[in-house]
């Protein structure tokens, strides 16, 4: 199969693509910023981070535990189930992808759980010859949940032809092991990340409450906007359709295989960021101090009124617009494109109030390499 460029690759050649804004704050930042910072790390970590990451952990354990069934008998029975556990183990995911920081950040975590489209080509290659180390820089494009969208959806045209390659195939055996080294690498991953939020780096996080650059709201700031802007903004939407290149590129749709999730992985990113922003407790709903209750707290104003709510009402457009779409981006691109232009066009003014508007309020400066003029 011929080797398709992964969207973070894409990712890193849109710099050139600029973006306008009107950009001012009205908000008379003359007051003295005595926000308590210590509350809203304190938030983040107890009541949505960490819990985000243990409500996947579960969903990870639960999928591996799965592929071990499906390896010990592969049936329609097993294969179903383990489809299963990848839908909701993705689903769940969406929810600490934006979270790069720390352990996540050294173990190059999201890029190894979610970078697609997946290289049909190198995983194959690496089933046949067996040899293979998902923990090499090169191998991100052949793992994590690309690589089992493939595995379990991409290998034939119905599930008999997908159980033969587990059955029958000369290549079965590896193609089972290679399934199983998957699961286990998101699984041991997670729980990695997890363990180290809980053991060392809670505590650290929730300290370094510096207004610098290299204080844990400046970098977790930066890491939330990069997670939107690139990723969800551009990865989800933007590169599919077309945004930054001379033509549609349905087969970079997150869960090409099983295409029709890619409008309900997106919402669910999209509530993620947005419960973020408000400080909203993971599956709860009580909110605590946040990004929202810190420009509250400052009085941000743009063009009379509450940047905060600019904002979140400019989630909510992004999300009548996303929830029109077609469950499956590849049909909705090969049908009426304009739709999910638009709909990039609603995320797009959310990252000129948050990247520019937000953290100017906020007097925290962009780390990440960017001239996308915005």
């Amino acid at each position: 199969m011929k080797r398709i460029i992964s969207v973070f690759t894409l990712i890193a050649l849109v710099s050139f693509m600029s973006c306008t804004s009107d950009s001012t704050d009205d908000s008379g930042q003359g007051q003295t910023d005595q926000f308590d910072r210590s509350a809203m790390l304190v938030n983040w970590a107890d009541n949505i981070i960490i819990p985000s990451y243990e409500g996947f952990d579960v969903e990870a354990k639960a999928l591996n535990a799965a592929a071990a069934a499906f390896v010990a008998t592969p049936d329609a029975s097993t294969l179903g189930t383990l489809r299963t556990a990848w839908e909701s183990a993705y689903f769940s995911f969406q929810n600490v992808e934006l979270f790069d920081i720390g352990k996540a950040e050294e173990l190059r975590y999201s890029y190894r759980l979610n970078t697609y489209p997946t290289n049909a080509t190198e995983i194959n290659s690496a089933v046949e010859s067996g040899n293979y180390d998902l923990a090499l820089p090169s191998a991100v494009d052949a793992q994590g949940f690309p690589a089992l969208d493939y595995l379990l959806f991409g290998l034939g045209d119905s599930d008999a032809e997908v159980l033969a390659f587990y059955t029958t195939d000369v290549n079965a055996e590896n193609y089972k092991k290679y399934l199983s080294d998957v699961t286990a690498s998101i699984e041991q991953l997670t729980a990695t990340v997890l363990a180290d939020w809980k053991n060392s780096f809670r505590g650290s996080f929730v300290s370094n409450t510096s207004s610098s650059a290299s204080g844990s709201v400046d970098k977790l700031a930066n890491d939330y906007i990069f997670y939107y802007e690139k990723l969800l903004r551009a990865g989800k939407v933007g590169i599919p359709a077309g945004i930054f290149s001379n033509e549609v590129l349905p087969q970079t749709v997150e869960a090409y295989y099983k295409e029709d999730l890619s409008k309900a992985l997106l919402l669910e990113a999209l509530n993620a960021t947005q419960n973020f922003f408000n400080g909203k407790a993971y599956k709860g709903l009580a909110t605590g101090a946040s990004f929202k209750a810190y420009l509250d707290y400052l009085n941000t104003i743009k063009n009379g009124s509450d940047l905060s709510s600019l904002i979140n009402a400019q989630f909510d457009a992004a999300r009548a617009k996303a929830n029109a779409l077609n469950s499956s981006f590849v049909v909705q691109i090969e049908t009426n494109n304009n739709a999910l232009l638009e709909t990039y066009n609603e995320l797009q003014r959310n990252t000129i109030l948050m990247k520019i508007d937000m953290l100017q309020a906020l007097d925290i400066n962009v780390d990440y390499v960017d001239a996308d003029g915005d």
